[in-house]
């Protein structure tokens, strides 16, 4: 680790590696330094709707300087171990989804749906990656995770109704 870097820098980096976890994860990082989305979303899904759905836009415009510097510090465009992008939209995956009175195995599901989407990439998801910087490495995972959106409260409706 570069020992030039500033507090704030070093903070940056550990937010945007979902607290550090991708960065000691053996394998998937980007799986594992999505957890704290889970979190995340239990919280915001608490909310009632009018709210879930800015406070869902803040966290997306809030991981795009998060990404932007653990992207500057680890020297690799849209590296694997940068999360943020992943954790701190996670809750818009299932925004109006009330995941607190769901079996606990449902956020299993979405969370997969979500990991699932944001493999594949659908259109235009994948080719707004060339994007430089946070702005890259975030809009893809909106897209992604609007996608999710959709299948999840598919899922919602199909299992949980």
């Amino acid at each position: 680790m570069n020992t030039a870097w500033t507090f704030i820098e070093k903070f940056c980096l550990f937010v945007a590696t979902g607290f550090g976890v991708s960065l000691v994860a053996p394998f998937a990082p980007g799986t594992f330094g999505s957890l704290p989305g889970v979190a995340l979303a239990y919280a915001t899904t608490r909310l009632p709707l009018w709210l879930q759905i800015p406070a869902c836009t803040t966290l997306a415009i809030l991981a795009i300087p998060f990404c932007e510097v653990a992207e500057r510090m680890l020297g690799v465009k849209d590296d694997g171990r940068i999360t943020a992008d992943e954790w701190m939209l996670f809750p818009l995956a299932v925004a109006g989804i009330p995941l607190g009175e769901l079996p606990w195995w449902s956020i299993i599901v979405f969370f997969v749906v979500v990991r699932v989407v944001d493999i594949v990439k659908p259109p235009p998801a994948r080719s707004l990656q060339a994007i430089p910087g946070g702005r890259g490495i975030v809009v893809d995972d909106f897209i992604a995770n609007l996608y999710s959106l959709a299948i999840n409260h598919l899922l919602f409706q199909l299992l949980f109704r």
